[in-house]
């Protein structure tokens, strides 16, 4: 199904503006049709983009409102994206592939959950409150004091193609939450449905500057991140890009929050049940065509269980339909452009050509010749050193290792570059033990539950710097002030 979009536009200082530079072009990953061509703004417009931030925290409208408005507006945010589910589903289906059988937790329920809990936030403050009392001081006289927390200033939130709305809960919910200004930057790739989602915004009654947003080449995002008048850069993306943002932001001393990338491992203890490991396994790195950074995509399993765990995966895998995102028994859609899926299949291709064996996928499958499409693959018989095994792929492919020894796979679990989630099958005492062991932001106990709006997301190593979510990830937008007097 190919329908052609209106192109967006940059959203700057209250007002939408074609952009005046070239066309980002967005092309459907499940036809390879081109279906809107949107221009991006232009070095003036960043520009114009990051005044209004400024003006806005300075002194504008935004600024002078009290925390109960914020969180009311947010609240309101959430119930239009909720009002809006159908088309924002629709939408992330013809422009990132997502099926609509995932998307509307993906891009609406889970982000809807996540703004609601800001929303909350911004009403109460941080946990430890927006003024702390300090205990009395003595020396050299007696004084007291207090601490005093407020919000940083111009957030430049900067934004992944795979689930730019639950990435514009972590970042926009907290950064508005907490009273700072903002300009939002979308990945080419997500254009679309970032600008839906931020007409949302203005539809809500958010002052004129709360919300930018701009779009474009790599020099779009480079003009924000490296601007002396944003106070913090919040991304998403590949530690390669962090690494360039951390570059951008150095000559201003500009405060970096990074989430970036994953390769997370999945522990089979010995006596695991099966029947329930290995379905919700392959869905972990198969969900949203396996581009999700939390993917647990290095599975350890025991020798003597490895022939059963390969076995039972492979059929399971082979049960999952891959097709048209707009069909409602879809589970797999494409991968998002075309030299995405040729880097995928080049490192599969080195993985057999160094003897490992694919038991199921590897391939594009029969019958959709027009998108973007992989079957969900197995890899096995490679060591956890080998490319498929350390490299991010942010594809439906999984390695399958086996283990003798526990004490070794907790060095080969943590040996990577990468400490962002992992997952631990097993009675639970033991997998809770197991899993403190682990070098990971996160750790799931038998598959976990659902994400959480009160909890922290992010890792160290190449993982990234500081946490999005949770009261953890809502400090991250405040400045602390000491404030202290004699009696």
């Amino acid at each position: 199904m190919t329908t052609t979009h209106a192109p967006a536009e940059c959203f700057i200082d209250g007002r939408w503006v074609a952009g005046a530079g070239e066309p980002v072009v967005t092309v459907s990953p499940s036809t390879s049709a081109v279906i809107a061509e949107s221009p991006s703004a232009d070095p003036a417009q960043v520009e114009a983009a990051v005044t209004s931030a400024r003006r806005a925290f300075d002194g504008g409208e935004w600024s002078r409102l009290s925390s109960a408005d914020r969180g009311r507006l947010l609240h309101r945010f959430a119930d239009l994206l909720e009002k809006n589910r159908d088309s924002l589903v629709r939408l992330a289906a013809a422009e990132l592939g997502t099926p609509i059988s995932t998307g509307p937790t993906l891009h609406v329920d889970l982000p809807g959950t996540f703004f609601r809990w800001f929303a909350d936030a911004a009403i109460r403050g941080p946990r430890d409150g927006l003024e702390q009392p300090m205990p009395l001081h003595h020396d050299p006289i007696t004084t007291s004091g207090m601490l005093v927390r407020e919000p940083i200033g111009v957030v430049a939130a900067i934004v992944a193609y795979n689930v730019p709305v639950m990435m514009c809960a972590y970042k926009l919910g907290g950064a508005l939450a907490a009273g700072c200004s903002t300009v939002l930057v979308s990945s080419p790739r997500s254009v679309l449905l970032t600008a839906a989602v931020v007409k949302l915004f203005e539809e809500a009654g958010f002052p004129r500057g709360a919300v930018n947003f701009v779009y474009g080449p790599p020099d779009v995002t480079a003009g924000v991140a490296g601007s002396p008048d944003v106070d913090m850069v919040t991304f998403t993306g590949s530690p390669g890009v962090g690494s360039k943002i951390l570059e951008l932001a150095a000559p201003n001393l500009t405060k970096v929050v990074l989430e970036l990338g994953g390769k997370s491992p999945n522990i089979v203890l010995p006596g695991t049940d099966m029947t329930k490991a290995v379905p919700a396994s392959a869905l972990r790195f198969t969900r949203n065509s396996g581009q999700a950074c939390g993917a647990t995509t290095r599975t350890f399993v025991p020798q003597q269980d490895l022939d059963e765990y390969i076995e039972r995966s492979a059929e399971f895998l082979q049960t999952l339909t891959v097709g048209d995102p707009f069909e409602p028994d879809t589970v797999l859609g494409p991968l998002i452009t075309g030299e995405h899926r040729d880097r995928v299949e080049g490192v599969l291709s080195r993985a057999v050509a160094a003897g490992a064996r694919l038991p199921v996928g590897g391939g594009r499958p029969t019958g959709l010749d027009d998108g973007y499409f992989l079957e969900a693959t197995l890899v096995t018989g490679v060591p956890n050193a080998a490319e498929v095994a350390q490299e991010e792929l942010f594809a439906p492919v999984g390695v399958i290792m086996p283990y003798t020894d526990l004490d070794e796979t907790v060095r080969l679990a943590n040996d990577v570059r990468y400490a962002l989630n992992a997952n631990v099958w097993g009675p639970t005492p033991d997998a809770i033990n197991f899993g403190r062991r682990l070098r990971s932001g996160t750790v799931t106990i038998n598959g976990g539950g659902g994400m959480r709006a009160d909890a922290p997301w992010g890792g160290p190593g190449h993982s990234g710097i500081g946490r999005e979510g949770g009261e953890e990830g809502f400090r991250e937008f405040f400045e602390v002030k000491y404030v202290q007097w004699p009696l």
